[in-house]
């Protein structure tokens, strides 16, 4: 007699999985939204308002705003010293809080032995809410950590509205554990505007509380 029971389908690992893993609770709270810098929204409220009044903007689309920052660490010794350029990386993530990428030769320069191609630095290119947290712990943080420091030089702007700071050393970033260190370097970092002249851009950072020479800090609420 032929057997007339029907034989169910085998369901999927992904079916068995869909059964065992609980539900979530109907009256669960929704997941929190992450918080917003503090300098951004400072920006936003005061900054923005301030220098529409300042230089007379008409359109609020041409108030000046703080595009990007650029952080760029230069390890002439990389092709030899491979550690070093580790190092570097992993200082440089723990500092910005995102992952750096490695910085090649662009071509080959033959008397400092470069190849094109050959690994010379790190850097790290930050946007949005990132970079305006790094922006904040660096000025109320790093900054005041600099040996003899008398404010931040004005005569580095290229023209253009942007304006790039050399550091000595990353001892300067409380990330950095002074026993871990391999080596003392410094790196630049770039502050990359809309403004399109010097003086607007200067005023921008200004605001935004850079500490520049001569000039009275501004106080972030």
């Amino acid at each position: 007699m032929a057997d007339t029971k029907e034989k169910k389908p085998k369901g999927g690992a992904k079916e068995k999985a869909a059964k065992s893993a609980p539900a979530p609770a109907a009256d669960a709270p929704p997941a929190e939204p992450a918080p917003r810098a503090r300098l951004m929204d400072f920006y936003e409220q005061l900054v923005r308002p301030k220098l529409q009044q300042q230089f007379g903007y008409k359109n609020r689309m041409e108030i000046p705003r703080l595009l990007k920052i650029v952080v760029n660490v230069g390890m002439g010794d990389a092709p030899k010293n491979p550690k070093g350029l580790e190092a570097a990386v992993a200082e440089l993530a723990a500092i910005t809080g995102q992952q750096p990428v490695v910085t090649r030769a662009k071509k080959s320069i033959a008397n400092f032995n470069l190849r094109q191609g050959m690994p010379i630095g790190c850097a790290v290119t930050l946007r949005g809410a990132r970079m305006y947290e790094f922006l904040d712990r660096f000025i109320s943080v790093a900054v005041p950590r600099m040996r003899d420091f008398r404010g931040l030089p004005t005569k580095s702007f290229d023209g253009r509205g942007n304006y790039t700071l050399g550091i000595k050393e990353q001892m300067i970033f409380p990330e950095i554990d002074y026993d871990k260190v391999e080596k003392i370097h410094g790196m630049d970092i770039t502050f990359v505007t809309s403004a399109g002249r010097d003086d607007a851009a200067q005023a921008l950072l200004r605001e935004l509380g850079m500490p520049f020479r001569g000039e009275s800090p501004v106080a972030v609420g």
